[in-house]
């Protein structure tokens, strides 16, 4: 079992349970899928470069452990010069014991590897509970090598739960240990 998942059965569920007073135990909030997106802007643009986009679904497959889909635009955007069809990006869903693991990295390894980091803003949260953070570079993650990237790429992680509210998902992902800042 992942660490952070048994985190959650032991310590947090309990007090979670306690500190809103739930009376059944499928109202305490829960982790439910991860998502995490990539954007290649110039790749999807007439005359873009499709190595860009092979570069980012081979970084996002050593990030992730699992190899993504690639986003394909659905309208048309002059001002963007983008075409409907084009492939504009990638994303990956995880869920379980990828979910949990990828978490349990990002909190305690990834986070602490970027510059000058203060915490996370607890004001990312989107009115139901779910919070979405970004990441200016795939370099703070251990499983990129330097060496081996073409281009530096930033990427959206979206953690999606069962909360009803933003204070029950802040809560619950404090108690898991996410790094918020003070307020």
């Amino acid at each position: 079992m992942a660490r952070l998942k048994d985190k959650y059965m032991t310590e947090t569920a309990p007090a979670l349970q306690k500190q809103f007073e739930y009376k059944n135990i499928m109202e305490i909030p829960r982790l439910e899928k991860v998502v995490i997106n990539m954007g290649v802007g110039k790749a999807g643009q007439t005359g873009g470069d499709s190595k860009e986009l092979d570069g980012a679904v081979r970084d996002m497959t050593a990030i992730a452990g699992q190899k993504p889909i690639v986003t394909i635009a659905r309208k048309s955007v002059a001002n963007f010069k983008l075409r409907e069809g084009s492939k504009i990006g990638c994303k990956v869903t995880l869920r379980g014991e990828k979910m949990y693991e990828f978490l349990d990295r990002l909190m305690n390894v990834t986070l602490a590897r970027i510059r000058d980091f203060q915490g996370i803003n607890p004001n990312c949260f989107d009115g139901r509970g779910n919070f979405a953070m970004g990441l200016k570079e795939q370099l703070v993650f251990p499983e990129i090598e330097y060496d081996k990237i073409d281009k530096v790429r930033g990427m959206d992680v979206i953690v999606v739960t069962t909360a009803n509210t933003d204070e029950e998902g802040r809560a619950l992902l404090k108690a898991l240990g996410m790094p918020f800042r003070d307020k």
